[in-house]
């Protein structure tokens, strides 16, 4: 079974900072591409940054480019999202996805909320 468990959500004042992870388990960590993605009240939920299966290929959606760092730790199975300069419009609930580019398939963490407030 197939879990993907965020971590490291909470409350934070603007130009603060906050450190994401995504515990995987049930599966082959190192063939999956790792994602994370937001959704904040009332909008469609939306692409943060990706990262290959190596860690040399990474994508940021341009509203995070610059502040957030996307990583992975294959021997963890874990992935990371560092989020520095942190905006009230960052608010959203963090999703982390996990994505095998052979066949599709696609697994979704719970999520975890990130508040950016003063």
């Amino acid at each position: 079974q197939v879990q993907l468990m965020e971590s490291g959500g909470g409350l934070v004042q603007p130009g603060g900072s906050l450190r994401l992870s995504c515990a995987a388990s049930g599966l082959n960590f190192s063939y999956y591409v790792m994602s994370w993605y937001r959704q904040a009240p009332g909008k469609e939920r939306e692409f943060v940054a990706a990262i290959g299966t190596s860690t040399r290929i990474t994508n940021y959606a341009d509203s995070v480019k610059g502040r957030f760092t996307i990583s992975r730790d294959n021997a963890k199975k874990t992935q990371y999202l560092q989020m520095n300069s942190l905006e009230p419009a960052d608010t959203a609930v963090y999703y982390c996805k996990a994505s095998f580019p052979r066949d599709g398939r696609e697994h979704w963490g719970q999520g975890t909320q990130v508040t950016v407030s003063s």
